[in-house]
């Protein structure tokens, strides 16, 4: 397993230097991420997608998050970002294929490490039935979908619970594969 290096910044994004992914999260340093939001209007309702994290995931198991996301790597730019949709959902799109929504100052301090993000947040308008999607298992064991406006609800604390249309691709592997 190779180790991640990413940049660092200031609170204000200016770049600093480089460090491990591990040193970044251990000192709170400032760096980069890709976000990648999946919408889809159907019949004129509006579904935004969230992945189910893998159970093996160190950060956060079998929770529910952004369609696509990751680290920007130290010698990577923010197009580079659109990897994160191809090795997650097996998805390959072109970084002007997605509408930027920003970038995003984030923080969040967890008992093990303090996580501070510049999010490049995007959005991509989808096409795409569930059969073509290809999880990475390590990463992502599922794929759902909520109406965009129920989840606004849920957001906002007007509503406990929603409804979600879920799929999951199992991988079978026959003895000697």
């Amino acid at each position: 397993m190779t180790t991640e290096l990413l940049a660092y910044f200031d609170e204000f994004g200016n770049r600093q230097g480089i460090e491990t992914r591990q040193r970044v999260h251990e000192q709170g340093l400032w760096h980069e991420t890709f976000h990648c939001w999946f919408v889809r209007e159907e019949k004129g309702v509006q579904y935004l997608y969230f992945q189910k994290r893998s159970d093996e995931k160190a950060d956060y198991p079998s929770l529910y998050d952004i369609t696509a996301a990751g680290h920007i790597l130290a010698n990577e730019t923010v197009q580079d970002g659109v990897r994160e949709v191809r090795e997650e959902l097996g998805i390959q799109l072109m970084f002007n294929d997605l509408n930027s929504l920003g970038i995003i100052k984030d923080c969040l301090e967890a008992h093990q490490f303090t996580d501070r993000e510049f999010c490049h947040v995007f959005l991509y308008q989808t096409c795409l039935s569930n059969d073509q999607f290809n999880l990475q298992q390590e990463e992502v064991s599922g794929v759902v979908r909520a109406e965009l406006q129920e989840f606004e609800k849920l957001w906002f604390g007007e509503l406990e619970k929603i409804r979600v249309e879920a799929f999951w691709k199992i991988h079978i592997k026959c003895k000697g594969s």
